[in-house]
This record gives C-alpha cells, sequence and structure tokens, in this order.
C-alpha cells in the first residue's frame, strides 16, 4: 500500500501529509494549535499534541528563553477526511505535550516535558492517567519528551533529555500499568537503560530494537541511534549511531518493511535514512523535505 509521513510544522503550527518517495508536502491542517509536538494516526483519526504557548523571557536569546511551563498543552484529533480538531485533554490538565504514541487498541500515550511525567488516556478522551510523575527538584533532568510503548510485553518505554547539549540524557523503562498499591510518583519498577547521552528525543520501538533521535552535542549527539533492547535488570548496549549531521533533530518514524528511517529537525529537513541491515541497504542518507520552517513530530501511514 501507498505510505505517507505525516508531519508537525511547530511555528506556525500546522499538520502536514508529505508523500513518499517523492516528498511533496502539503497542508492537511492550517490551525494545529500552538506549538504542535507529537503525532501519531490510526484508522480513524490523526492524533497530535500541543506544547502550548510559551512566554517569552527577553533577556534569553532563541529557545532557551522560551518558557512552556503554563498547563496550556494538549492532545487533540482530526478525521483523516478532515473537519473540526477536536481536544481529548481538557484546558489545564497537561503542561508540555511532547511525543505522542499509540498501543494500537485505542490508547494514546505522551511526555509532558515541563510536566515532567507521561500520561495515557483513551481516544474517545477517557481515561486520562499519568504513569510517570518526577519530582519537581529533580528540575531539568526529570522533564519526560519521548516515549514508545510495547504492547506484547507491557512495557512503556521514554527519554528524560536532561539540559540542552548537557550529556545527562536517559532513556527509562517501566510497567505499561502501574503495580498495586503504588502511584505514578512512587513506583519502583523503573530501570533507567540507557544513561550519559547528548540529549536524547524521540523514540521509535521496531522489533527488539529502540530506535532515537538526539538533538545534542556532537559527536554523538544530533544522530539518529539504535540498539537492542536489554532483558530485565541489564543496562543497554552501547547505541550504534546510523546517521548523524542532523540540525537539532527531533521526529522520528522508521519504516522496517522497506529499511528505512526518517528523521525531522528544526531547520525545516526531513532526511531519509536507508538501514544497514534492510533492502535499501548502501544507499547514502539524503533530505527529501526542506522547508523555512522548523518541524518536529513525525509518523508514517499507509493508505
Amino acid at each position: 500500500m501507498p505510505k505517507t509521513l505525516l508531519a508537525l510544522q511547530v511555528l506556525p503550527g500546522k499538520l502536514l501529509r508529505v508523500s513518499l518517495p517523492d516528498g511533496r508536502v502539503t497542508t492537511l491542517l492550517e490551525d494545529a494549535g500552538p506549538a504542535p509536538d507529537g503525532i501519531t494516526a490510526d484508522s480513524a483519526a490523526v492524533y497530535w499534541t500541543t506544547m502550548g504557548t510559551p512566554v517569552a523571557d527577553p533577556r534569553v536569546p532563541g529557545e532557551a528563553g522560551q518558557d512552556f511551563s503554563r498547563p496550556d498543552g494538549g492532545v487533540h484529533a482530526l478525521s483523516p477526511a478532515g473537519g473540526q480538531r477536536r481536544d481529548l485533554v481538557p484546558p489545564g490538565a497537561m503542561t508540555t505535550g511532547k511525543q505522542l504514541t499509540t498501543d494500537g487498541a485505542g490508547t494514546l500515550y505522551w511526555g509532558d516535558r515541563e510536566g515532567r511525567r507521561v500520561s495515557r488516556v483513551r481516544t474517545d478522551g477517557t481515561g486520562l492517567t499519568d504513569l510517570v510523575v518526577n519530582p519537581p527538584e529533580d528540575g531539568i533532568t526529570g522533564e519526560c519528551v519521548g516515549v514508545a510503548v510495547d504492547p506484547a510485553r507491557r512495557h512503556l518505554y521514554w527519554t528524560q533529555k536532561g539540559p540542552a547539549k548537557g550529556g545527562k540524557g536517559r532513556i527509562l523503562r517501566a510497567g505499561l500499568d502501574i503495580p498495586a498499591g503504588q502511584t505514578a510518583a512512587d513506583r519502583t519498577d523503573i530501570e533507567v537503560l540507557w544513561s550519559d547521552l547528548p540529549e536524547p528525543i524521540d523514540l521509535h520501538l521496531h522489533g527488539d530494537r529502540l530506535y532515537w533521535t538526539d538533538r545534542g552535542a556532537p559527536p554523538a549527539g544530533n544522530t539518529l541511534n539504535r540498539a537492542p533492547l536489554p532483558p530485565a535488570g541489564a543496562a543497554g548496549q552501547r547505541p550504534e549511531i546510523l546517521a548523524d549531521g542532523f540540525q537539532e533533530a527531533i521526529g522520528l518514524a522508521v519504516d522496517g518493511e522497506a529499511g528505512i528511517a526518517y528523521v525531522s529537525d528544526l531547520h525545516g529537513h526531513i532526511r531519509e535514512v536507508p538501514l544497514p541491515d534492510g533492502p535499501a541497504a548502501g544507499q547514502k542518507p539524503r533530505d527529501i523535505v526542506r522547508l523555512p520552517h522548523p518541524l518536529t513530530g513525525l509518523c508514517l501511514v499507509e493508505h
């Protein structure tokens, strides 16, 4: 079946459709809300998060001066046929919506960066639940960004990126459900799989490997990485860098059948990266999209 990428333009906020393999871009939704970041889809709808409207600090230039700590992020849905978007999370119930994923069975999961948590909700807007809540004293090291779920093994994966270019990023794992008698703030089943990463962002789980983007400092940052899933109680192996040289890498979609990963960055590029063990092995990475606006989340859909 033909495949298409759905991509988010963060400023101004738009929902884009990218045809494959030619990279032709069309607009699916002109107003995706303030600072859209994570996107996923099923047969019924396209879903995405927004970070909300930042408060700018004039004393601090660039992205570092944007304060997203107000609870005005959201999770939204749109029919594939278009029409009006609907909000799945009520206003004020979350802070900064980051990567969004689905378990394929009607539940959405996302990282809430300034909220320092990972949450879920059903696609009909019911069942809003926090799965991980980090304490305020963790500060930026407790901010959750990327998320992936493994319904078969009942595992949840997420990134805590740490400070910008700080080399304190982590990837963690826990059960998809909070252990009995515990809360999202005190659960004891959390494992740290990778630590001291430059700045891990979005995740993608394919087979027995975890893929992720990293927007930290080179040489290990601004890269696409993957590594085998470690067994229970074990740390992750040293990641394999599949591509580098991105300009603030963010979004990630992996087409395992075609052996291609797609990475978006804040300089408006989407790069196609052939996987070394896939049908496209040996081909060079190439930019399939170059836009004048920053891009964030990606997902792959068949139609």
